[in-house]
């Protein structure tokens, strides 16, 4: 993801400040999404991994990047409080 564009981006909720998710959490919430233990902020199951991911400041939202598109849609978000690793 461009860096530029990347100091643009904030939280479509808290308005934080977005970074891009390292290998480590991406893994750990893949590990979480293929075991059926995440749900999107509208209530649905999240069920397709992700290839790269930002994360708020505070580290308590997660949002997908779909190739190269940051998908900043509230309802899309994830609680990384579901992860273990993330929160």
């Amino acid at each position: 993801m461009d860096r530029r564009l990347l100091d643009l981006l904030c939280c479509p909720e808290t308005r934080q400040p977005l970074a891009l998710m390292s290998g480590e959490e991406l893994d750990a919430l893949n590990r979480a999404i293929a075991a059926g233990q995440v749900q999107r902020s509208d209530g649905a199951p999240q069920t397709e991994g992700w290839r790269e991911g930002l994360i708020t400041a505070d580290r308590r939202r997660a949002y997908r990047v779909d190739d190269g598109i940051p998908v900043l849609l509230a309802e899309e978000g994830i609680a990384t409080a579901q992860v273990a690793g993330l929160a």
